[in-house]
């Protein structure tokens, strides 16, 4: 090996820098296991720079990607014998599209469900005996449908609605349907039906009120166990999100009253005598243990931070995907060590989040804080807003976020009202104002940091995607002085146009949360669209979209870039071919890495404030 020096005729590359390595680094997912072949599981991997779906079969240690499509693949399941991949085909990320279906070991891929054209997906079930599956889908046309599908058989309609609804589980005999569906017009809070295979109704649960209380149920899952009727629920009877046991044979109702603090998730231990719980509190999760016989509680010792998904095996060991600000996820395992490392680089490690509370117009107000390491304020500072707007940041890493934190900026993310984790009357609490009520919580943070210091007011960014490129717009347009710079990713920029563009479960949801159409109500939805304060925009505004997007799709977009472009408004927008973002990690860097450069070329000469 020579030891010569370089020259100009050996240029060196430039070392790539830990933001980029944190996209770049391989990562997994949880990995799902079949019911009735344990060692058979599937997870999803970014491990050939495209996020796409991979077999594992853990008795011989063997890993193969199942899937290779240009804009990568993230839906999929196994059948519960472990003898099949079913996966969802669509086009380019514009999530219309077909089952197929792939042996677990390798061959030709078919259709999963043939007889059933194109559609939206709204849950998939697949029966123990592996020829025999349900088939939920949405079209603009027939509302939601649901069909049984038996192998060598057409498919069998047995549920249609024009309101959204989807498949929830299969009982483990493969004799009982459940399905969540919103028949009664409210898209935020489903009500539970279980049915025969044949369509009967065999019980309902609703606990949908009217008036000004208004309670969701979830399906959570059958027990595990052949001729067992019971069906593990998630209610919000008081108050939040918490698990029950509700017996299709006998009716019977039995409300565990788990009581923690916050959200509580749980699923069946596979021998049904007991339940994984999962908890969620003040951005941060933990797992317990439910004995459903004795009623004991108790925790598994998990690091601090997020579980943000976990699994009861067989031999009763919990693997659960973990991470925290600072730390990049990984798989592991009560019995011990990381269940599933992928080769190559690891991810660098960021910065841990401080926790800030703020009074707000409607409660605390809980906002994440990162910033450099060893700096002091006033920076720069990209407020970066979570999409849903049912969900909510948390302890868990991101490399957005440490992507700006690498280049000084700090970034503060904040859980307005319309997030979960904090209780029904917070996440519920956008009807009719939506969008500006969230802003006032936002807002109310905006001042903190400037306030206490960390923020520098000349220098705010106010950033998101989905829902939080929504806000973004939205907030440049009703607060034209507060922000220096906007950066948008796949937004709602004109609610009217994206409700009449978008797939019809969103329409129903935007129904639930304007209380109308927008024919019905067109005042909240003029007072709530980005479109209508346009002309009051005065920061700079970037705007990235999927021009394959079913969600934000991309006509509204062009609305509102127009009007910028009218006026000579500054703006950039960025265009690519994929849905609502995008499973190509190159891609995913391009587009953090243009969003920088626009906010340092517009943030450039604005005086810092102390």
């Amino acid at each position: 090996m020579s030891d010569a020096p370089t020259t100009p005729d050996m240029p060196v590359s430039p070392p790539v820098p830990d933001w980029e390595k944190r996209f770049r680094a391989p990562r997994v997912s949880l990995p799902d296991w079949a019911e009735d072949a344990p060692d058979r599981s599937l997870f999803v991997s970014n491990a050939t720079g495209t996020y796409e779906l991979y077999a594992w079969d853990r008795s011989t240690g063997e890993q193969r990607q199942v899937t290779d499509r240009p804009n990568g693949t993230t839906d999929g399941i196994l059948t519960p014998d472990g003898e099949a991949v079913w996966w969802f085909s669509d086009t380019d990320g514009d999530e219309f599209g077909i089952w197929m279906r792939q042996p677990f070991h390798g061959g030709d891929d078919v259709p999963a469900a043939p007889g059933l054209e194109p559609s939206y997906p709204a849950g998939l079930a697949i029966g123990r005996d592996g020829t025999t599956a349900v088939v939920g889908r949405s079209t603009d046309e027939d509302g939601t449908t649901i069909h049984v599908v038996r192998e060598g058989a057409a498919p069998v309609e047995i549920y249609r609605h024009r309101e959204s609804a989807g498949v929830g589980d299969l009982s483990h005999d493969g004799s009982l349907l459940a399905i969540e569906h919103t028949e009664h017009g409210d898209a935020m809070h489903s009500a539970l039906r279980v049915t025969r295979l044949d369509g009967s109704t065999v019980a309902e649960l609703d606990d949908t009120r009217g008036g000004t209380v208004e309670l969701g149920l979830e399906v959570l899952g059958f027990a595990p166990v052949d001729g067992d009727t019971r069906l593990l629920v998630g209610h919000q009877r008081r108050g939040r999100w918490e698990p029950m046991i509700w017996d299709i044979a006998s009716g019977e109702e039995t409300e565990l009253g788990i009581e923690l603090p916050g959200d509580v998730n749980a699923e069946w231990y596979p021998d049904g005598s007991a339940l994984l719980v999962a908890h969620s509190f003040e951005a941060r999760g933990e797992l317990w243990r439910y004995d459903l016989a004795t009623r004991a509680l108790t925790q598994i010792e998990t690091p601090a931070g997020s579980v943000s998904g976990a699994t009861a095996r067989p031999d009763r060991t919990v693997e659960y995907l973990w991470s925290s600000a600072a730390q990049p996820p990984s798989v592991r395992s009560t019995g011990g060590g990381v269940v599933l490392d992928p080769p190559g680089m690891k991810a660098p490690a960021s910065v841990p989040v401080e926790d800030v509370w703020v009074e707000g117009p409607g409660g605390r107000i809980h906002a994440l804080v990162q910033k450099p390491a060893g700096t002091e304020g006033p920076l720069p500072t990209v407020f970066e807003i979570h999409g849903g707007p049912a969900w909510h940041d948390s302890d868990a890493f991101a490399a957005g976020p440490a992507a700006w934190i690498d280049h000084g900026y700090a970034v503060v993310r904040v859980n307005y009202r319309g997030s979960t984790g904090y209780g029904r009357e917070w996440t519920d609490a956008l009807k009719h104002r939506v969008g500006l009520i969230e802003l006032e919580d936002i807002t109310a943070v905006r001042k903190w940091a400037v306030g206490s210091g960390l923020a520098d007011p000349a220098k705010l960014v106010l950033a998101g995607g989905s829902w939080g490129g929504y806000l973004t717009l939205l907030g440049l347009g009703t607060q034209p002085e507060a922000w220096a710079v906007g950066l948008a990713a796949v937004p709602v920029a004109d609610f009217v146009t994206s409700y009449h563009d978008e797939m019809e479960n969103l329409k129903a949801l935007d129904r639930t949360l304007f209380g109308g159409s927008p024919e019905e109500v067109p005042e909240r939805y003029e007072a709530s669209s980005p479109l209508t304060y346009v002309d009051a925009v005065r920061a700079p505004v970037y705007i990235s979209a999927g021009v394959n997007d079913p969600r934000c799709p991309i006509r509204q977009i062009d609305n509102y870039v127009d009007r910028l472009a009218a006026r000579g408004a500054v703006h950039e927008v960025y265009r690519y071919d994929a849905g609502h973002g995008s499973l190509v990690v190159e891609e995913r860097i391009k587009q953090v890495r243009l969003e920088i450069d626009f906010a340092e070329r517009h943030l450039k000469g604005a005086a810092t404030q102390r």
